[in-house]
């Protein structure tokens, strides 16, 4: 519109004919405003998302035709005229331009000196009738890369937020899981003091306290001090040598600095609740070696134990699940960043974890 207003006209351009051009202008812009919102945010929410391909086209093709029609309609009614006044000004208004073209041009071959006279081209009544339905598609197909683009954009937000929302809600079951099966080994072995009236009673219940409140308050978080966690599993081997006898070699060591150091919480204790299952003997030797080193950014975590006779077959069976459990938390917790090795021959269980840190 207003680059047609401010731009030079020619003075022979009819009153009546400008006025027409001016109004019809805006009428097309108009139109096409009120077509721009209409399509992205009533036709496509409501038909092309929907999936009621039929109708939306046959919308679009109603407006693509009131686009060819209506604002010139429109502009007519308000300048009071007829597109056969206009069509009658137009043809008047270029004679007018082709009887000065031709006078121009015979006064140049009568002079062989003088310069040729510049052609005049014709103008056309289309630059008096603008407004194409390319226009109309143009604006059809911004509006709707523009809807689309939106909709992919807040799907993939839902999306993420859902996939966060369902990987919260798994790491939570996966760590009830091990809370339970671990109290219960743990209140099996504070009966069986209690039972022998043992005076280590009141001391394996404080240190069931100090589990129980950092299973609490930590495992809410989704990464704890490694200091907090090896605290914890102290706690735990304290409980389990009250029960040891001496042909037990335990031994669980720290090496590195473990100073800003963070880690999932409950990560190794299946792994060494495991070693005290199946590794403990009362009648042949047996041994449990833990040990945690740290190098540079990354935590290297082994338990090696000894397989005793009656527990061959069932620690293949029964830690099936809690391996798996360990496996799919390092899978959503350290993406990329872990690596779990498992061996089991000679009579000899051993694990190697390896996490890079990761915050």
């Amino acid at each position: 519109m207003l680059p047609y207003i401010f731009a030079p006209q020619p003075k022979d351009i009819p009153q009546q004919v400008s006025r027409y051009i001016i109004t019809l202008f805006i009428t097309i812009n108009l139109f096409l405003l009120v077509f721009y919102y209409l399509n992205t945010l009533l036709f496509i929410p409501k038909l092309l998302f929907k999936k009621q391909w039929i109708i939306y086209i046959l919308l679009i093709a109603i407006c693509l035709y009131g686009f060819l029609n209506l604002p010139r309609q429109l502009a007519l009614w308000m300048n009071n005229t007829t597109e056969t006044k206009i069509r009658t000004e137009l043809r008047r208004d270029l004679k007018k331009a082709d009887s000065l073209n031709f006078n121009i041009q015979q006064k140049g071959v009568g002079d062989k000196n003088s310069t040729p006279a510049p052609s005049i081209p014709k103008r056309r009544s289309s630059r008096y009738f603008p407004g194409s339905y390319a226009v109309f598609l143009l604006v059809f197909a911004v509006g709707t890369s523009i809807s689309v683009l939106q909709q992919w954009l807040k799907v993939e937000r839902t999306k993420e937020k859902i996939e966060k929302e369902m990987l919260q809600t798994e790491l939570s079951f996966l760590k009830s899981q091990i809370n339970p099966h671990f109290f219960f080994n743990t209140l099996n072995n504070i009966y069986s003091l209690s039972i022998t009236g043992s005076d280590q009673t009141p001391s394996a219940i404080l240190k069931l306290s100090a589990i129980m409140r950092y299973i609490l308050a930590e495992t809410k978080n989704d990464w704890v001090p490694l200091q907090n966690e090896i605290d914890f599993l102290n706690d735990y081997i304290d409980l389990q040598k009250v029960r040891l006898t001496q042909s037990v070699a335990l031994t669980f060591t720290v090496n590195g600095n473990i100073s800003n150091q963070r880690v999932a919480p409950l990560i190794f204790i299946p792994f060494v609740e495991n070693a005290f299952k199946y590794g403990v003997s009362t009648i042949e030797p047996s041994f449990i070696h833990i040990n945690i080193a740290i190098q540079n950014n990354t935590i290297i975590f082994s338990v090696k134990n000894s397989i005793v006779s009656n527990a061959g077959n069932s620690l293949t069976e029964t830690t099936g699940i809690g391996i798996k459990n360990v496996e799919r938390r390092l899978t959503l917790l350290y993406p990329a960043k872990h690596e779990l090795k498992i061996k089991n021959e000679k009579n000899i269980f051993s694990v190697e974890l390896t996490l890079v840190q990761v915050v």
